[in-house]
């Protein structure tokens, strides 16, 4: 009995280190081919991409770890089937459930991990991967102009450059600069030899410093199209600086932006039950705010509605409301009415985007807590579909069962993304939204774990022939027989 667990672990090893390297490498393959412009040829060192997709590569085995446990437990139970190994196993008295029983004890001890990776090394991994990603966005200016062809990125700016990174990595050479900021639809030019970028403390603004160059600057004409005594300026300078404002190019969220900490993918369990309470008391208090400010608004004659101690009859009121108006004082009445809606809307107006901010961030800490549970479960029923599966087709090799596994885990997937985004954006609860995926699938793989355990011929092909041929025969003999009985009637 030991010496068949031994044989099945070995079989399972080898297959899942393998599929897991690989799924590992094609997606690492993605994150150059999507950060490409951004890392290869920018003058970075060779280590700092390395670091780059090292913390990459963590974020990857959400997905590498499921693949490869469900293609290799097809490529192992099948590689079993098809050399009749799984048969004299189950001739020695060992059933297709039993036999599973070491790799499952395996699994779990692959899930357990996972589920401590995703809530202790995930978070601190994408929190130096954003973190890094964030400084090779910004720290690195002169990544932003190419050379020999001119750069409009910068709101008000045109800029050219012959070469950089000679030297120093934000150093330009040769730079001519178009500045139209000064709204008269007249640019200035500005031409330097050699120029550094740098950025402020702040943030806010990128610094050219510029160096032994030469500004021209044109007058604008307060006579027409046309004047004679237009004046035209040139000023020499051995060094100066043009500052930029550096908003446009801050594409990262407004939480990002504060603290790299308070984003959901950098925290752990308990952080992120923090942040979900945190975040729903923020928006009670600003609902409960809300309403005692729009309260302000609906008097009854000269008290706030609320907060007055007089009790009056009420009176009913027939038609309009306008028309209980003396005409004298209606459209004063009407048009304080109209300041006090636009006040209104304006108050709600300039709370909401806060009021939304909030919101989403407590869809993102409830999604990332569930995703900590995810992971692990996902290995499961992965390996409950992959095991019966490769009992039932009985082929090994890198064929067929890497087809099936793809199909298989792109149904997954898909699920998964869809119904993620869907709970991110509101209209689908969170914890249904993280486990749509898992709730579809586990009766898939109940089904074809009965059915590996039966002996079914589910994906046997000569099955479904002789199936189909026995059909076609059970018809031609019924309609030979009513033929016979008509011929003798």
């Amino acid at each position: 009995m030991k010496k068949i667990h031994l044989l099945l672990i070995k079989a399972f090893i080898r297959p899942f280190a393998v599929t897991f390297f690989i799924v590992m490498f094609i997606l690492l393959m993605f994150f150059l081919f999507k950060y490409v412009d951004d890392l290869i040829g920018k003058g970075f060192e060779w280590y700092v991409i390395a670091e780059l997709m090292m913390y990459a590569s963590a974020s990857n085995v959400a997905m590498a770890l499921p693949l490869a446990i469900l293609l290799s437990s097809i490529m192992t139970f099948g590689n079993l089937g098809e050399n009749y190994e799984l048969v004299a196993i189950k001739s020695a008295g060992v059933s297709l459930r039993k036999a599973m029983q070491p790799l499952l004890v395996l699994i779990l001890g692959l899930a357990v991990a996972s589920f401590f990776f995703s809530d202790y090394m995930l978070p601190k991994a994408n929190l130096k991967y954003g973190s890094l990603l964030w400084d090779v966005r910004n720290k690195k200016l002169s990544f932003l102009i190419k050379p020999g062809v001119f750069n409009n990125s910068i709101p008000g700016y045109s800029m050219r450059v012959e070469r950089k990174g000679e030297g120093a990595i934000d150093s330009l050479y040769g730079l001519m600069i178009y500045d139209h900021s000064g709204g008269n639809g007249i640019p200035q030019i500005i031409m330097a030899e050699k120029g550094k970028m740098s950025k402020t403390s702040d943030g806010n603004y990128m610094v050219l410093n510029l160096v032994n160059g030469v500004r021209y600057q044109e007058a604008g004409s307060n006579n027409g199209p046309y004047n004679p005594r237009q004046t035209f300026t040139r000023m020499r300078f051995k060094q100066t600086e043009v500052k930029f404002d550096f908003s446009s190019f801050k594409d990262m969220t407004r939480t990002q932006e504060q603290n790299f900490k308070n984003n959901a993918p950098m925290l752990n369990r308990k952080e992120l039950i923090q942040r979900r309470d945190s975040l729903s008391k923020g928006l009670d208090s600003l609902g409960k705010a809300l309403q005692t400010n729009a309260q302000f608004y609906f008097k009854q004659s000269t008290s706030v509605k609320g907060y007055t101690k007089v009790n009056t009859t009420p009176k009913e009121i027939k038609g309009s409301v306008v028309n209980l108006i003396p005409k004298d004082q209606k459209v004063q009445s009407l048009q304080s009415a109209f300041d006090q809606i636009e006040a209104l809307k304006q108050t709600i107006k300039g709370q909401l985007p806060d009021y939304e901010f909030r919101s989403k961030e407590v869809l993102k800490a409830k999604i990332e807590y569930q995703r900590k549970y995810t992971l692990a479960v996902s290995c499961l029923l992965l390996f409950f579909i992959g095991a019966p599966l490769g009992a039932i087709i009985r082929k090994g090799g890198l064929g067929l069962p890497v087809v099936i596994a793809v199909i298989f885990f792109l149904f997954y997937h898909i699920i998964s993304t869809v119904s993620e985004k869907s709970a991110k954006e509101g209209s689908l609860d969170p914890v249904i939204g993280m486990w749509m995926a898992v709730i579809i699938l586990t009766p898939v793989g109940a089904f074809l774990t009965y059915k590996a355990t039966v002996d079914s011929a589910l994906f046997d092909i000569d099955y479904y022939k002789q199936l189909i041929v026995g059909v076609f025969k059970k018809l031609f003999n019924r309609k030979k027989a009513v033929d016979t009985r008509s011929e003798k009637s």
